[in-house]
C-alpha cells in the first residue's frame, strides 16, 4: 500500500526498468508518467514522452544491462527526447551502469568506455546522473555534471540481519567477507550496519587473468567454523564468485551466502549457480532488483530483494532538497535499534 503522501514528481520507466519504477511510484503514491517506445524493423528506437514535460523537472529511470548498447541507446534517446520537449531539469538514474568495469586503460589501445558513457549522457542533455553501487567509485569524477551514487549498505545489511534471526544464527559467529581487496570499502559500509550482528571482515586475494577469470591466492582473516556472508557489487558468470565460495569452505567456512547488488547472471551463470548450492558450497545467493531478472536467469536458492524504497526515498528528499546523508542516517538508526532490541532479548 503507499505510504507516502502525494508529491508533484514526473518519473518515466523506459523498457529495462519498469517493474523498479512501478514500485518507486507506487511508494510516492504518483503514477509513472507515460512514454512511448517504437522499434523500426532495423532496430531504430524512437522515443516520445505521452505526457508534457515543458518546464518540469523530470526523473528517468533506465539499466543499461543486457542488451547493453541497446538499452543505453534508448536511454539516449529518451533523453534527446525530452530535451527537445523543454523539459527544465533531466535527472537520469541508472540503477545498474553498464559498461563500469571499462573504467581504465587494463592494456595498450584500449578505451575507457565508462567515460565515453558519462560524455555520451552528458551530450544527450542530462544535468545529473544517479547511480546504484556503481563498479568503481572513480566513475564519479568521469562526469562533469553532478553525479550521485546511491549505495544499497543499508539494504543488504538488513537482509543479512534478517537472516541471521530467522535462520536462528549464532551471530558472534558470523562474518563478513569481501570477495578482493577492492571491495573492501563495500564490506566496511555493510558492517557499519549490521554492528554487533556480525563479527569481524575477511578478505580474499585473487588475480585476475582476464575478463570474467579470477584466481583466489589466499584469505586473509578467521573464517574456520563461521557463516560467511560474501559482499559484492555484481554477479556476471558467477565463476569468480563461486571460486571465491570454494576457497572459502576450503578453509572451514561452515557455511556462504553470497549478497551482491547486481544480479546479472550471464553466460552459464545459472548453471554454476545450481551446481555450488546442489554440492552445499553456497547456501543462498541474494541480488537486488536493480536489474530484472528474467524467470529463465532465476534459480532455487535465488532471493531477490527490493532497492524501491530507497531510490524513492533518495528522490523524494532530492525533490524537497532535503539531506540524503539524512536518508541514510535514518536508515541507520532504525536498523540499529532493531538489532539492539533482538541482541537484549536474545543474550
Amino acid at each position: 500500500m503507499p505510504n507516502k503522501q502525494p508529491l508533484d514528481i514526473n518519473i518515466f520507466g523506459l523498457s529495462a526498468s519498469q517493474k523498479l519504477t512501478n514500485e518507486v511510484c507506487e511508494i510516492l503514491n504518483i503514477k509513472q508518467k507515460r512514454v512511448q517506445t517504437t522499434k523500426f524493423a532495423d532496430g531504430e528506437i524512437l522515443i516520445q514522452s505521452l505526457d508534457s514535460v515543458r518546464g518540469r523537472e523530470i526523473y528517468i529511470i533506465q539499466s543499461t544491462n543486457q542488451p547493453v548498447s541497446e538499452n543505453l541507446m534508448e536511454l539516449l534517446i529518451a533523453i534527446d527526447a525530452f530535451k527537445r520537449g523543454n523539459a527544465a531539469k533531466i535527472n537520469v538514474v541508472i540503477p545498474y551502469y553498464g559498461y563500469a568495469r571499462q573504467d581504465r586503460k587494463a592494456k595498450g589501445r584500449q578505451p575507457i568506455t565508462a567515460k565515453l558513457v558519462a560524455d555520451l549522457l552528458t551530450k544527450a542533455g542530462a544535468h545529473k546522473v544517479i547511480t546504484i553501487d556503481i563498479h568503481s567509485q572513480q566513475i564519479m569524477g568521469f562526469f562533469d555534471i553532478p553525479m550521485e551514487n546511491f549505495q544499497t549498505s543499508e539494504s543488504l545489511a538488513t537482509e543479512i540481519v534478517n537472516t541471521i534471526i530467522n535462520e536462528k544464527l549464532d551471530h558472534k559467529n558470523c562474518i563478513l567477507v569481501s570477495p578482493d581487496y577492492g571491495g573492501l570499502t563495500r564490506v566496511h559500509n555493510v558492517d557499519s550496519y549490521t554492528g554487533l550482528m556480525t563479527d569481524g571482515i575477511a578478505v580474499i586475494a585473487k588475480r585476475r587473468p582476464g575478463p570474467n577469470m579470477a584466481e583466489v591466492e589466499f584469505v586473509l582473516g578467521d573464517i574456520a567454523g563461521k557463516t560467511c556472508f560474501i559482499i559484492d557489487d555484481m554477479i556476471d558468470t558467477g565463476g569468480t564468485i563461486i571460486n571465491a565460495a570454494k576457497a572459502l569452505k576450503d578453509n572451514g567456512a561452515k557455511d556462504v551466502y553470497i549478497f551482491a547488488c547486481h544480479g546479472l547472471f550471464n553466460g552459464a551463470a545459472v548453471e554454476k549457480m545450481n551446481e555450488a548450492i546442489t554440492n552445499k558450497i553456497i547456501k543462498r545467493v541474494v541480488v537486488t532488483n536493480t536489474i530484472e531478472i528474467p524467470k529463465e536467469k532465476q534459480f532455487e536458492g535465488l532471493k531477490i530483494i527490493s532497492i524501491a524504497h530507497l531510490l524513492a526515498d533518495m528522490i523524494e528528499a532530492s525533490v524537497q532538497n532535503h539531506s540524503l546523508t539524512d536518508v541514510y542516517n535514518n536508515a541507520r538508526c532504525k536498523l540499529a535499534k532493531y538489532i539492539e532490541e533482538y541482541t537484549k532479548t536474545n543474550k
